[in-house]
């Protein structure tokens, strides 16, 4: 298993999984109907650093890490990971977030936030916490998930340097 950085020949092996996921609207406020071309610019030009997951050459997830804010909020990372669901209970998710964070602190970021995790993302919400991300804000019924009707958001949050 190899964790490298994505080029745009890469977008092939990434649009299946980007595609299957947020066309299910479970987990990420994407529009479901984003466009292979919107979503390309979305995950692979958008961001800082994409990564891809793979194993025997076969994209299995893949993540990005931008700068969360601005100015005097730009020591802080966000970051977003996909997995396939052929790959899922194998610890890519795992692998994933311990690489990005390293990766966070070599780029020189301080701390990593998630923005928007819906509170019905169980296996998100377990991992992270576990992951040492703390849960710093809820946004009331402000994600729309298809079938649970409107949930609660969360912002988890995680400073990165050792003090």
């Amino acid at each position: 298993m190899n964790i490298r950085e994505a080029t745009k020949a890469d977008w092939e092996s990434i649009w299946p999984i980007f595609s299957e996921i947020v066309s299910a609207g479970e987990t990420y406020a994407y529009d479901p109907e984003t466009t292979k071309e919107q979503a390309e610019r979305i995950w692979l030009e958008s961001p800082r650093k994409v990564f891809v997951f793979e194993e025997e050459g076969i994209t299995l997830g893949t993540y990005y890490l931008k700068t969360n804010q601005a100015g005097p909020g730009n020591h802080v990372c966000n970051c977003g990971y996909m997995v396939s669901t052929a790959a899922r209970g194998r610890g890519l998710a795992t692998t994933m977030c311990e690489h990005s964070q390293r990766v966070a602190t070599e780029l020189g970021y301080k701390a990593m936030q998630f923005n928007f995790v819906a509170s019905s993302n169980e296996g998100a919400i377990r991992l992270w916490t576990k992951l040492g991300f703390e849960t710093v804000g809820q946004l009331p019924k402000a994600f729309n998930h298809p079938s649970l009707g409107y949930v609660n958001a969360l912002v988890m949050y995680k400073w990165l340097v050792k003090t």
